[in-house]
């Protein structure tokens, strides 16, 4: 692991609220100037600290859809049924991202697409495609009460220092 002082933790905390800042911006609201602000944030990226900026955008502003999310179990748990389950969900666009769970599931799949019938369509392939899927649970989202944010990074250093 890639030691942190207190400027790596302000860059990251800082870059996860406004992923667009300018490296002036940045450099300034660290205190430091253009190139050491660089050189740090190039080793953040280079230790893979850093993986990658995205937009947020309103879905619901360019077209309906819902957003859904599903328990999946497999049928057997062999080394080869999950990995046979996790490269077969990796091509399908509508699935925006996938968690591996502990537990009563195996995975926790979030899918955004138009309509329901879209997302049965989805789950038929899924069904058809015989990658082991035994059970799914289906969850329609209502409505976004708190959107993924910046992580607890001061909180969970914290936690580690004290371990």
């Amino acid at each position: 692991m890639l030691a942190l002082d207190d400027r790596d933790l302000k860059i990251l905390s800082i870059l996860a609220r406004e992923g667009r800042i300018s490296k002036a911006e940045l450099a300034k609201r660290i205190n430091l100037s253009a190139a050491p602000c660089w050189e740090r944030l190039k080793r953040l990226e280079d230790a893979g600290i850093i993986t990658g900026y995205r937009a947020e955008i309103a879905l619901k502003k360019i077209a309906p859809h819902i957003v859904v999310f599903m328990a999946a179990e497999l049928e057997n748990h062999r080394s080869g049924d999950f990995q046979t389950f996790e490269r077969a969900v990796q091509p399908l666009d509508e699935i925006a991202a996938c968690w591996a769970v502990g537990g009563g599931f195996d995975y926790i799949l979030q899918i955004v697409t138009a309509d329901i019938d879209s997302y049965q369509r989805l789950v038929d392939h899924l069904l058809d495609a015989r990658v082991g899927l035994a059970r799914y649970f289906t969850y329609v989202v209502t409505k976004p009460v708190k959107r993924a944010g910046a992580l607890p990074l001061e909180l969970l250093l914290t936690a580690a220092a004290k371990d």
